[in-house]
């Protein structure tokens, strides 16, 4: 019996290192996620993100990796970001609208790229269909054309006398050109004029109002992208101003805007954890389909109604997802 357990050690051993070696440590996948906002703007949805992912097995840190860039505001700055990525040899790259998908495209042929989210993908030539996208671009569509006349309701349903809306847009953001035919479209059957204001950087915040002044406006729309970055200080203003303001999604009603209403960008954020997944597993961008919102939340800041000295109506508060105090 001894001479037996001995021999069985002396196996033991031998087979080990043989064990140990046929064991591959587990892969460690890398998302490069380039976005036009600072870290502190985005930070909600990453962590939707980073969610998501957990949720599917995958810990940052242990098998997934987040390499993040952002441009704050300046999209010239996306060449160089995205090639920074490139270097770092991602699986796969999650941007953040028209610009940064672009910047991604150019910056690799072959890493695929998710989307989340773009206002247009089949208009700004991101795809060739949302069923069958055929490249290496899939991902969220955010629908911001499609319900930019509803803000516009919803700003004359809370200043009824309402007849001149400004609309802050940035003219380096292609997916702006889209949505304000659309407000143009939209504008008339509401008795509205829509008039352009321009915001390139944070030096034209201090004069944002003076032109809106000039134009007679008594309302503010911000259209989603990185115009918004600058949304604490355009609430500010827009206070002291006594102009009432909506955009797109939640986070800038909480930084001061009187409303927002959009799609929800935590969701859509959870849900681009599942096309990571896929392409980790071996499925193609041209095969996976676009995917559109199906949650979308309407904000309202009572604080900002309050200094504005604005009564809500209750059927508009009962609406609300969200309302701010």
């Amino acid at each position: 019996m001894r001479l037996i357990g001995l021999i069985l050690l002396a196996l033991s051993l031998a087979i080990a290192p043989l064990a140990a070696e046929g064991q591959q440590p587990e892969k460690i996948w890398r998302i490069g996620f380039l976005s036009p906002y600072s870290t502190e703007y985005d930070k909600s949805w990453r962590a939707a993100l980073q969610q998501g992912l957990r949720d599917l097995g995958y810990v940052e840190g242990k098998n997934v990796v987040i390499e993040q860039r952002h441009a704050e505001g300046r999209f010239e700055r996306f060449p160089e970001l995205a090639a920074e990525l490139v270097r770092l040899k991602l699986d796969v790259f999650l941007a953040h609208g028209v610009a940064a998908v672009d910047a991604a495209r150019k910056a690799s042929s072959t890493v695929p790229i998710i989307m989340v989210p773009v206002a247009d993908p089949l208009g700004s030539g991101l795809v060739a269909s949302l069923a069958r996208p055929g490249g290496q671009v899939t991902g969220l569509s955010d629908l911001h054309s499609e319900i930019n006349a509803k803000r516009l309701e919803l700003l004359k349903g809370m200043v009824p006398s309402l007849s001149r809306v400004a609309v802050l847009l940035n003219p380096a953001a292609r997916v702006h050109t889209a949505q304000w035919k659309d407000l143009q479209a939209a504008a008339p059957a509401l008795q509205l004029t829509v008039v352009p204001v321009e915001l390139k950087g944070p030096e034209d915040v201090d004069r944002l109002f003076t032109t809106i002044r000039k134009e007679r406006a008594g309302a503010l729309n911000l259209l989603g992208g990185a115009a918004t970055i600058h949304t604490r200080r355009v609430a500010d203003l827009a206070v002291k101003n006594r102009i009432p303001t909506i955009s797109t999604t939640r986070n800038l009603a909480e930084q001061g805007l009187l409303m927002s209403y959009g799609a929800d960008f935590k969701d859509l954020y959870r849900r681009a954890a599942t096309f990571v997944d896929k392409i980790f597993k071996g499925a193609k961008p041209a095969d996976l389909p676009v995917e559109q919102p199906t949650k979308f939340e309407l904000v309202i800041n009572l604080k900002t109604a309050k200094a504005l000295g604005l009564t809500i109506l209750q059927t508009l508060l009962l609406q609300a997802d969200q309302v701010i105090e």
